[in-house]
């Protein structure tokens, strides 16, 4: 008997490359794990082996909000089995996990996205302490870090979707980009016209000093190395331009917060942010405490 990841894994086709890591590292946990205690496909598995399996992860101290991606896995890898023909029941229906632990997405204040986009505050000024003091970096890079800032703010961007951006995607003329976003669905996004002179000063002034002749030629930023800009790369910008340790992702979630904040309507924010269900969208409804304030203060009778 086999476990066919191999075949599972080429289904997954059209999700994120940290979607189908995420996939393949939870179950080849599972398999190992089950293969100790005798089991050598998904024939041998049977609802009992999944709490079994679950629990002992929760014995290991893992988070909620793992355990529960976990399962999502399971559920989708015995869902696809199933419909293989390579099992006749799906151990993994009904399988339930603990819900993780409801938290609200940190949002930057005006203060620390003012220091974190202003061209004119030096780096080195207002260091994160996380990474320490902040030597002085080329005039290309600061180009670089300036964009790729206007743009995870300004258009709301995944970190992915940005390492993704091809010159081709760009039209600063209509201030409009081109995005690859989850599930292979490619949207349109807006910049404002500060973000769009960001990145027309990055491709006039700056892409080429970091091009190697090893580099791709249609991306749209690049690392020291010359390589495609990647996840990590924009993770150590924000380190070193950040006066907070901040997460790119705080950036999205900034964005959509200040839309709200500003009278946008939360469907024009999920077309924006590129959200498949209005309910992932709802979530800035709770953060955004300056809009319902207003809203409350504006309608309510007594308010």
């Amino acid at each position: 008997m086999s476990w066919e990841l191999d075949a599972f894994h080429l289904s997954l086709e059209g999700m994120s490359p940290a979607s189908v890591k995420a996939y393949w590292s939870d179950l080849d946990g599972f398999v190992q794990w089950a293969g100790r205690g005798g089991a050598s496909g998904p024939g041998d598995v049977s609802r009992l082996v999944l709490r079994r399996y679950l629990a002992y992860l929760a014995t290991r101290r893992y988070a909620k909000a793992s355990i529960a991606r976990k399962a999502a896995s399971l559920r989708a890898y015995f869902q696809w089995c199933l419909r293989r023909e390579l099992i006749t029941t799906d151990p993994s229906a009904r399988l339930s996990a603990p819900a993780p632990d409801s938290r609200l997405p940190r949002i930057l204040g005006q203060s620390e996205i003012s220091q974190l986009l202003d061209p004119g505050v030096n780096p080195a000024q207002t260091a994160n302490p996380k990474v320490g003091p902040t030597r002085k970096m080329p005039p290309e890079i600061n180009r670089r870090d300036d964009a790729v800032l206007e743009l995870l703010y300004g258009s709301g961007l995944r970190v992915a979707e940005l390492c993704g951006l091809d010159l081709s995607d760009i039209d600063l003329h209509h201030r409009v980009l081109t995005v690859m976003g989850k599930g292979s669905k490619q949207r349109q996004v807006l910049m404002h016209d500060r973000c769009a002179v960001a990145v027309q000063l990055w491709i006039n002034e700056a892409r080429a000093l970091m091009t190697r002749s090893t580099s791709p030629r249609d991306a749209l930023f690049f690392n020291a190395r010359g390589n495609r800009l990647g996840p990590r790369d924009v993770r150590r910008l924000l380190d070193r331009r950040s006066p907070v340790p901040t997460h790119p992702h705080a950036l999205r979630h900034t964005f959509a917060t200040h839309l709200l904040d500003g009278g946008a309507d939360l469907r024009v924010v999920q077309e924006l942010l590129g959200h498949a269900s209005l309910q992932t969208t709802q979530v800035y409804t709770h953060v955004s405490k300056d809009r319902l304030l207003a809203v409350y203060g504006g309608t309510h009778p007594r308010a």
